[in-house]
């Protein structure tokens, strides 16, 4: 077996590190099934509560945005305390706030356990990746278990999808979003035992700064400007609704980098960007992401809107498409560790675009079977996203510092959180859902054509 850097390596991991990325990917799916699990039972959920369209909106974001608003500053948590540490506590965190989401008696509960949720996720997803650190520290190890990890976030999401809607139908969108509550129950009396101790803290002089204003200044920015594009589902970009939130998100993220190119010791240092490698990396997990995303809200709608299918059909539908990606993701990893990460990043661009293109030719048109139409671009796409996540992941941790694991999982979250949010209502202004999915295929070309081309 080779490494991504073409060097040789036959040190296989050890029992306790395959179940410690056991545990820890475990954490990671859960994080991001809990924020797809109300997208299939939302309209359940409305009709239950009475809610109004703008409640209905800022209920299906509430997690996504403090969990993408938190990340940087759990990342730094994590540098500064211990991924082990800040891991238990958003744990914690998280297993509150996922007991009071299934018991809610009332939309204002609900809305406030499912931001409390995102926060607790915005701690655990860089803790996680600063502990598998401690359990793969040689970096052809690390990078061979980051070309698995790429993969686990986009497995939550079909997970989400799929499981919430079969639940949903058969008995109540309550049972979905209690299963967070199982999966931190059982991670947290195993953690002790699984997960190795942090290291001795350097003395606290010599660790970095928490820049509380630039928390600050990036959380409310990311929610407020993620806020403003997820309402143009329902308003024009020229309401006030929607230029309200994207005119307060936009100043206050120039404010963010502009103080952090003054602070000494800054939330996200300006030159951690600069790497080439690294940015195409995110480039590539924001947009695949992205793509997989709006293949899941506009194909949702379509099936039930357009076919006339129920939810329960709806979620059986996307079954091929965690299968093809369960499957890809284990040779994607190989891929990876042979051809190395760009390589394989380009090839999974390239192959997604192909299943998006096919999705807007014929997925779309109600005339065309399932079979025909729809099943080859859910196979393709699956299969280009499984590569794409594998390689990218490696690409935008590879040649970290170790003492900065959890920035490098802050921004790579970050990336996988707000790049469907952007790049949706984007590709949404263009037109139609078919024009939308072609849009996004152009993007995946455009991200394969600029790795392809980028620094080696």
């Amino acid at each position: 077996m080779t490494t991504v850097d073409g060097t040789a390596t036959t040190t296989a991991p050890s029992r306790s590190s395959r179940t410690a990325f056991a545990l820890l990917g475990t954490v990671q799916v859960t994080l991001i099934f809990t924020l797809a699990a109300v997208a299939v039972p939302l309209p359940r959920i409305g009709h239950e509560f009475g809610l109004r369209r703008e409640e209905l909106i800022l209920l299906s974001a509430a997690y996504g945005l403090t969990f993408a608003g938190l990340l940087l500053f759990g990342g730094r948590l994590a540098d500064r305390h211990g991924g082990r540490r800040v891991l238990t506590a958003g744990l914690l965190l998280f297993g509150a706030a996922s007991a009071a989401a299934p018991l809610a008696p009332g939309y204002s509960t609900l809305l406030a356990a499912r931001f409390t949720q995102g926060a607790g996720a915005a701690l655990i997803a860089p803790a996680a990746m600063a502990v598998l650190r401690m359990v793969f520290r040689s970096p052809a190890a690390y990078s061979r278990a980051m070309a698995t990890w790429g993969g686990l976030s986009i497995l939550g999401a079909t997970a989400g999808n799929l499981l919430s809607g079969v639940v949903s139908a058969l008995a109540s969108w309550r049972w979905a979003l209690a299963v967070p509550l199982a999966v931190t129950a059982a991670v947290l009396a195993l953690t002790p035992r699984v997960l190795p101790r942090d290291e001795a803290q350097a003395a606290i002089h010599q660790r970095p700064a928490l820049d509380l204003p630039g928390a600050l200044l990036a959380t409310i920015g990311l929610s407020s400007a993620s806020y403003g594009l997820v309402l143009t589902d329902a308003w024009p970009w020229t309401s006030s609704r929607v230029l309200g939130p994207l005119a307060a998100g936009a100043v206050l993220l120039a404010g963010f980098f502009w103080a952090e190119r003054r602070t000494r010791d800054p939330l996200l240092p300006p030159r951690f960007l600069l790497d080439g490698r690294r940015a195409l990396g995110l480039a590539a997990t924001a947009l695949t992401a992205a793509g997989t995303s709006t293949v899941f809200v506009l194909f949702s709608l379509h099936l039930q809107d357009s076919r006339g299918w129920s939810a329960l059909r709806t979620s059986t539908a996307f079954v091929p498409f965690a299968l093809a990606l369960i499957t890809s993701s284990r040779v994607a990893r190989r891929l990876s560790g042979r051809y190395g990460a760009t390589v394989v990043t380009c090839g999974g661009l390239v192959t997604g675009a192909v299943g998006l293109v096919l999705l807007a030719l014929l997925g779309l048109d109600g005339g065309v079977p399932y079979a025909y139409g729809v099943l080859p671009g859910f196979v393709l796409l699956a299969a280009g996203a499984a590569a794409s996540f594998a390689g990218a992941a490696v690409l935008a941790t590879d040649r970290v510092p170790a003492e900065r694991t959890g920035l490098a999982g802050g921004v790579h979250n970050t990336a996988m959180e707000t790049g469907p949010t952007v790049i949706f209502a984007l590709v949404l202004a263009v037109g139609g859902d078919a024009a939308s999915l072609a849009a996004t295929a152009v993007l995946f070309g455009i991200a394969a054509l600029a790795l392809h081309l980028g620094p080696p």
